[in-house]
């Protein structure tokens, strides 16, 4: 039963990593096209640091209503 837990929380997770890594193929070819139709340099979008800048922001937020002391 653990096992069976385990294995459903694992494939969660890769669902939900692989869902969003599909969101952001898909955002980038939107800005491709439209930065195409514009002739301006595409940029890449870091998953990672996006969501390491948001764990920061919120680790701030929590500090400035000081639910954290």
């Amino acid at each position: 039963m653990k096992n069976k837990k385990l294995a459903a929380a694992m494939a969660a997770v890769h669902m939900y990593i692989r869902t969003q890594e599909e969101a952001a193929v898909v955002a980038m070819q939107n800005q491709a096209a439209d930065a195409a139709a514009k002739h301006a340099p595409v940029g890449q979008m870091n998953l990672w640091g996006l969501s390491g800048r948001q764990a920061i922001m919120n680790a701030n937020a929590m500090i400035r209503q000081r639910m954290l002391k």
